[in-house]
């Protein structure tokens, strides 16, 4: 059990993003030429787990994007946040963050349905997320011109630390305002 979990720590440790318990499993059972199974996979994923858990170490595995992946421990993430903070001086402006809303809630959606949304040109908007790949194309709509629809990347699962769509926070989930500008009057 040793070698397999070394097996699955080298594995994780070296994906640049999450990898798959089938595809876990399938490299484990190749390269030590026996059947691995996916218990077996998951039982090893455990069992790093509760070692990592310990103050010792500063990263654990985590269920992200639809896989796996070494991420720091929450108690860290103040130096991690600064550190990044250092290498992305680009961030999203409010237009793009919109769009990107938008269509994480919408997917798949074409331009033109995003933009009668917003009420403004998109275009640069998806150029923007397109090139930080928080953004896909996920095919042609069967509608006439056959436009583009866009939805979201295993990136953008991955960098708002969600693994499925359905972790996205739902409008019930969200405060309703107020009617703050007059009464209701009970006529």
């Amino acid at each position: 059990m040793n070698l397999l979990l070394n097996h699955l720590q080298a594995l994780i440790f070296c994906a640049t993003s999450p990898v798959s318990i089938e595809e876990l499993q399938k490299c484990l059972s190749e390269a030590l030429v026996m059947e691995v199974s996916v218990s077996d996979v998951l039982e090893g994923i455990e069992q790093l787990n509760a070692q990592f858990s310990t103050d010792a170490f500063s990263f654990q595995i985590y269920a992200i994007g639809g896989g796996y992946q070494f991420l720091t421990k929450p108690a860290y993430q103040d130096s991690v946040s600064i550190l990044l903070k250092h290498k992305s001086k680009k961030k999203l402006s409010a237009s793009a963050l919109e769009t990107l809303a938008i269509i994480a809630y919408k997917q798949p959606i074409t331009r033109t349905q995003l933009e009668q949304i917003r009420g403004v040109s998109c275009d640069y908007a998806i150029q923007r997320l397109l090139e930080k790949d928080l953004v896909e194309i996920k095919g042609k709509a069967n509608t006439i011109g056959r436009p583009v629809l866009y939805g979201t990347s295993q990136k953008f699962m991955e960098y708002f630390g969600i693994n499925h769509l359905r972790d996205l926070p739902q409008l019930r989930d969200l405060a309703p305002e107020e009617n703050t500008i007059g009464e209701i009057s009970e006529s």
